[in-house]
């Protein structure tokens, strides 16, 4: 079997790939920069402002896209549970790394609105969220696929 994966993967014993710990935090500044974005672009709209719009967004969370996930070779003989195969392990690490950054940053907003923290918004929510991360904070636990 062929198979190639960008930069950003390493090894972490048979069949484990994980992402590095520098990438998990770069994919967290990344989620909440796309958060910061949409919540900018939705505060524009709804003041009738000329903002960029939901393709700008789009781009900036496709770029994501396009830097976390590997390169996938498939064999020309590959049946298609190889494929299946080839498809999961290549994507699964990247995938579940990014849900996992949103999922961070949605518990983090989800938290402070639960507990009825109107001293804050949500951009103030992400922009701690995102000194815990330049901090260290999420370097290393749980997230490991």
């Amino acid at each position: 079997m062929v198979r190639s994966v960008r930069h950003a993967r390493t090894r972490a014993g048979p069949g484990r790939t994980t992402l590095r710990r520098m990438e998990r935090a770069d994919v967290l500044r990344r989620v909440i920069g796309i958060l910061t974005e949409a919540q900018d672009i939705r505060r524009a709209a709804e003041a009738g402002q000329d903002a960029a719009g939901p393709a700008e967004t789009a781009g900036v969370a496709t770029q994501l896209l396009n830097e976390m996930l590997p390169s996938i070779r498939v064999p020309a003989d590959a049946s298609p549970q190889q494929v299946a195969t080839l498809v999961a392990e290549a994507l699964g690490p990247a995938l579940h790394t990014m849900v996992s950054g949103f999922s961070l940053a949605f518990t983090s907003l989800a938290i402070a609105h639960d507990g009825g923290r109107t001293d804050v918004s949500s951009i103030e929510v992400l922009q701690e969220l995102a000194l815990e991360v330049e901090a260290g904070t999420y370097d290393e636990g749980p997230w490991e696929a």
